[in-house]
């Protein structure tokens, strides 16, 4: 079995977040802020002897592959950022590019969203920095920066087609969605691969878009907690609602004065958010429960997600969300009922994982302080049981 974690790079300055959230923001810097806000809540959360990293250094790049080779984990999905042309937080990636003795497979997942202060938990946030997806020439120019890592030997690939994961398709026009997809399959057709195999991953993606949207991709990949909390929600509703908020996100970008507007309106749900404690609090075991009861009319179509843990709470504060519950041993049970149910029902050989390092959202593999190697000691015991840890 195909264990792929999401690996999130920011773990290194870059001067745009110097300038947009203070000199010297990392993920670290959100995670230092954590604080218990409700009972029972695992915060704060601390690396494992305060191993607090930089992905600059080369050498953590090689420990983190170790560990995850040692435990069974197969390979890792790089978040890239790409706007116009416009890198960021590629340094880690590109280095793990060059050093060609980092033996392990991995693939890019283009997270399309616009930055905005949302991140940090603005009521109201502004947009720090956008795509347009309508300029044709960057549709050539971001395939050729994809080249250089569809051409490396430790890519993923199936059949010969590198597989690349859109974010949030959601994001594009689909009209353009469509004809640039067309583009880059083509350009790696001539490239001497036999195509591109597209994924796509957010839970707005995977619950809201039409048909037209879904026929652009081979799979859907199960981006977990957060899917099975759409699919736990009124779905008409929540469609209502996520149409409703980008109308108010674009309208409050384009009129300034709108935000002063929304400000007020948005006032006392805060002040009851914070009566409450955190704004939504969810339970481990129920998050898993229906995790593990999705259903879907084709199975081919979608490559599952499991989770470890999540509390985004030292990034948004009292406007964040909890899970309370996790533990590797929960863990490690429901992750053996996911891996059957990848083999058996969906057919496949690979299951996404919510994540390797997202420490300020609580999903992280990497051993802490509380629970040490137990997460990923999980990992290994259910791979063992199951006779599905990787080759080699």
């Amino acid at each position: 079995m195909k264990v792929i974690a999401f690996y999130l790079p920011q773990f290194h300055n870059i001067p745009e977040n110097d300038i947009w959230w203070g000199k010297g923001y990392t993920e670290w810097t959100s995670l230092k802020r954590g604080e218990k806000l409700i009972e029972n809540q695992y915060q704060p959360r601390i690396p494992l002897n305060h191993n607090y990293y930089d992905l600059t250094d080369i050498d953590v790049m090689k420990w983190q592959v170790e560990l995850a080779k040692k435990y069974g984990i197969y390979g890792f999905c790089f978040y890239h950022y790409w706007f116009n042309g416009h890198l960021l937080l590629e340094t880690p990636l590109e280095q793990f590019l060059s050093h060609t003795e980092i033996d392990f497979p991995f693939y890019l997942c283009w997270a399309n969203e616009r930055w905005t202060t949302i991140w940090e938990g603005e009521s109201n946030p502004k947009v720090l920095i956008e795509h347009n997806y309508e300029v044709e020439k960057d549709i050539d120019r971001h395939f050729m920066y994809y080249l250089k890592y569809f051409k490396d030997s430790r890519y993923m690939k199936i059949n010969n087609k590198p597989i690349l994961c859109i974010l949030n398709p959601l994001s594009i026009r689909v009209k353009t969605l469509k004809n640039t997809l067309k583009r880059w399959e083509q350009m790696a057709i001539d490239s001497g691969f036999n195509g591109i195999v597209f994924t796509y991953q957010s839970a707005e993606a995977m619950c809201f878009m039409s048909d037209d949207y879904r026929n652009c991709f081979d799979y859907g990949i199960e981006y977990e907690p957060a899917y099975v909390q759409c699919l736990d929600s009124d779905i008409l509703y929540e469609r209502k609602r996520f149409a409703k908020s980008r109308l108010k996100h674009w309208l409050a970008n384009r009129f300034p004065f709108l935000k002063a507007i929304y400000k007020i309106q948005n006032f006392n749900q805060e002040y009851e958010e914070e009566i409450a404690g955190v704004k939504e609090i969810r339970d481990y075991d129920h998050e898993w429960e229906k995790l593990l009861a999705i259903t879907h009319d084709d199975y081919a179509k979608y490559i599952p997600g499991g989770f470890v843990d999540w509390d985004n709470t030292p990034r948004r504060g009292r406007k964040g969300k909890v899970i309370l519950g996790a533990s590797p041993e929960k863990f490690e049970q429901y992750f053996e009922k996911l891996v059957i149910k990848t083999r058996d029902v969906y057919k496949k050989d690979m299951v996404a994982l919510f994540a390797w390092n997202e420490w300020s959202e609580g999903g992280y593999l990497e051993p802490d302080e509380r629970w040490g190697y137990g997460y990923l000691e999980a990992i290994y015991n259910v791979l063992q049981k199951l006779d599905e840890l990787p080759a080699g």
